[in-house]
């Protein structure tokens, strides 16, 4: 009990020792305030003496109103400097904005010089187009079709379309939609050349001998054989080069249905094409290919040789067209890109000018 009260003590001693602590820094600080007040409180005299004989102007002011003209007087300094630095900023960002527009009006202009001439290259566009599915057949857009469709004829007259960007962003949208209008008539024309690209192929077309060489030594139709003096019907055409090896082509994809040795015709292939062709290729050399294979148009499938019944060596050619022989320069000249043959004896179309004869 008596180390109880003996705590006890203490912390009221403590409790008594803090409160008078706190009850003098409380006076002391009431005694600082009130030291201020008396200070503010007091007067200060301003005497404004002319130079003349007027009466002397005296002003009287305290400390606190004193203090508080200056605080205004900062006051006012601080805001004008602030407000200075905020017109400053905002004049230079002002500036920013004006380059920024003149680029952007730069652009603008650009842009609109580039949808000019989108809409001139448009039109001749719309009139290729036009003039192809013409040709081709395909049924030309009406002026129903073309508003409904974004034909070019429905932005040509752009009076009403509005004024500035608009009329620009109006013109490249329809332009847009025409253009994807005409995806599949393109697609159409895609096709269709395409069919005909295979077609040209399937048909017997290009020049037997690789690279467009040689001449034709002997026509199709009626000649006088070499051999006998007597007049007859050549079934084919004779091309030579004046010398063996020249690789030999077949002129159209087919399938080779004949590879063999023919008293007359010598080392001969006959390769059956689409459409009924059937094609010859006599007095080989040698064979590069074999029964049953499939070939390509302008594929090797010989040599030019002097095999069989000859004079010389040369490539005896000929086009059937189911039962019938057809003379193979009907043919050779359908595709415009089938290389130019030149003969020795200068010719320049695959007809040479020699009057050499080879069986």
């Amino acid at each position: 009990m008596s180390t109880l009260k003996k705590y006890k003590k203490m912390e009221n001693a403590l409790f008594v020792r803090f409160s008078a602590r706190m009850a003098s820094a409380f006076s002391s600080v009431a005694a600082f305030f009130r030291r201020v007040g008396v200070a503010g409180k007091q007067k200060l005299t301003i005497m404004f003496i002319p130079h003349t004989e007027k009466n002397i102007f005296n002003l009287q002011i305290s400390f606190f109103a004193l203090g508080g003209i200056v605080l205004a007087l900062g006051l006012v300094v601080f805001s004008s400097i602030f407000f200075t630095l905020r017109f400053t900023d905002t004049a230079r960002r002002l500036q920013d904005r004006s380059s920024d527009l003149k680029t952007s009006q730069a652009d603008l202009d650009a842009i609109r010089d580039q949808t000019s001439h989108l809409m001139t290259a448009a039109r001749r566009f719309e009139a290729a187009l036009s003039g192809t599915l013409a040709r081709i057949g395909s049924k030309p857009a009406t002026p129903e079709d073309a508003t409904q469709a974004g034909d070019l004829a429905s932005f040509f007259e752009t009076g009403d379309s509005g004024s500035g960007s608009i009329r620009e962003i109006g013109d490249i949208k329809k332009v847009s939609d025409y253009l994807e209008s005409s995806v599949d008539p393109l697609n159409q024309l895609g096709s269709l050349i395409a069919n005909q690209s295979a077609v040209l192929t399937e048909i017997p077309n290009i020049w037997p001998i690789k690279g467009g060489i040689g001449h034709i030594s002997m026509y199709y139709g009626q000649n006088e054989n070499p051999f006998t003096g007597q007049w007859y019907i050549h079934k084919g055409i004779d091309i030579s080069t004046y010398r063996t090896g020249d690789p030999i082509v077949g002129t159209a994809d087919g399938k080779v249905v004949y590879v063999g040795y023919d008293a007359s015709y010598g080392n001969n292939i006959i390769i059956q094409h689409s459409h009924g062709f059937f094609t010859r290729y006599g007095h080989m050399l040698s064979f590069r290919v074999y029964k049953g294979q499939k070939v390509q148009q302008g594929q090797v499938i010989g040599f030019l040789g002097a095999t069989g019944l000859v004079t010389g060596p040369h490539v005896h050619y000929e086009v059937h067209l189911g039962t019938s022989v057809i003379d193979p320069l009907r043919f050779l000249n359908i595709r415009a890109a089938a290389a130019t043959p030149v003969s020795a004896a200068g010719g320049a179309d695959g007809v040479g000018l020699s009057t050499g004869k080879n069986n």
